[in-house]
């Protein structure tokens, strides 16, 4: 008997994390999902959502099937914990997918709240390497699994009036990096590592059944590879 796919996905509240869930709710009767929500005080757009009394983030293609876990990213602990209720859940993880969309700040550089600043460096930078870790860890010691990195190119981009993006930009940066690390240690590893970029503003749908395409295959020939989801859909 063929055991099921035990689907984690971790990702900033947006259009891409809902995608992704969509997808899959596709492959699995069950799958767990630890958003990180918008705690930055200058994001109007958030706040303006709330004060509609809208939801960022859907609950999913499947309520009975949509196991919601909380997370603290700025917490190495948390990390840990978030692991280990994932497995209780699901009895095991095979499928880790990290998706990086992370929200904006548009101010003037004086503008900048200090909370905002801390906000930045735990949940969207500290956050993403704590949970690295702990899923390498849990893979090593398995001897098999995969771990997808899937950013979106166009976070931080805007109109040609509008302010700088202090956050999304410095954010994307960081998991950008982390991605290019992991993929140079891919081959040395037990477990698969895939990295996805999409180019395409609005396309959530389509990136997210190109990551499962180059998932539901299995194979070894993908490990290490960065693919870019777009107009020029090549991978290095």
């Amino acid at each position: 008997m063929l055991m099921e796919r035990g689907i984690v996905i971790v990702g900033n509240e947006s259009a891409l994390l809902n995608a992704i869930e969509i997808e899959a709710a596709k492959r699995a009767g069950q799958y767990a999902v630890a958003p990180i929500a918008n705690r930055l005080l200058g994001d109007s757009v958030k706040l303006g959502l709330r004060a509609r009394g809208e939801n960022t983030l859907s609950a999913g293609p499947s309520a009975n099937g949509r196991i919601p876990l909380d997370w603290n990213p700025g917490s190495p602990i948390s990390a840990r914990t978030l692991i280990i209720a994932a497995e209780n859940h699901l009895d095991h993880i095979s499928d880790a997918i990290l998706v990086c969309a992370p929200p904006s700040i548009r101010c003037a550089a004086a503008d900048l709240n200090l909370t905002d600043i801390e906000v930045l460096m735990h949940d969207h930078i500290k956050g993403w390497f704590f949970l690295v870790k702990e899923l390498a860890i849990m893979f090593k010691a398995r001897g098999k699994g995969t771990l997808a990195l899937v950013y979106s190119e166009t976070s931080g981009t805007g109109g040609k009036d509008d302010n700088v993006d202090f956050l999304g930009p410095a954010a994307l940066a960081a998991f950008k990096s982390l991605v290019r690390s992991l993929l140079d240690i891919a081959l040395i590893e037990p477990y698969l590592t895939l990295g996805f970029s999409g180019i395409d503003i609005g396309d959530e749908a389509g990136f997210a059944a190109f990551v499962f395409k180059q998932l539901d295959d299995g194979s070894r020939r993908g490990n290490g590879k960065l693919y870019k989801y777009g107009k020029l859909a090549f991978f290095r």
